[in-house]
């Protein structure tokens, strides 16, 4: 079994229709921690949310998972590339070309694919 990667779920949700809710079980069952981050209150996975808007410190990120919409990641972009984690995985509908080359530009590994999809394929 592959090294278990800790991983922040930027736009974490309470909600079971959400792809952020079903990454957040995904992760938990494949043995992976997460630490779910929202503007929202509540909690998935038997792990209480974290308020994004304290942008709480965070050591030993090695993912950062995205399920925040390309125009409300600015404000964060400062916040992502601080957790310095290994890589920052965009999510399908989280894809965003200046976030892509800021991670680039402090040797975080950006990717675009689906969490879920890379779970399932062994590939995260």
């Amino acid at each position: 079994m592959s090294e278990k990667k800790k991983t922040a779920i930027i736009g974490a949700s309470p909600n079971p229709a959400r792809y952020a809710y079903l990454a957040a079980h995904m992760l938990t069952e494949y043995g992976h921690p997460i630490v779910p981050l929202s503007i929202k209150q509540g909690s998935v996975a038997d792990v209480e949310f974290i308020d994004l808007r304290t942008k709480p410190s965070l050591k030993s990120i090695d993912t950062v998972t995205l399920y925040l919409g390309p125009a409300h990641q600015p404000e964060w972009y400062d916040y992502l590339l601080s957790l310095q984690p290994q890589r920052i995985i965009f999510n399908p509908g989280t894809e965003n070309p200046e976030l892509y080359q800021l991670c680039q530009n402090h040797n975080i590994e950006p990717i675009n694919a689906c969490t879920l999809v890379m779970l399932r394929a062994g590939t995260y």
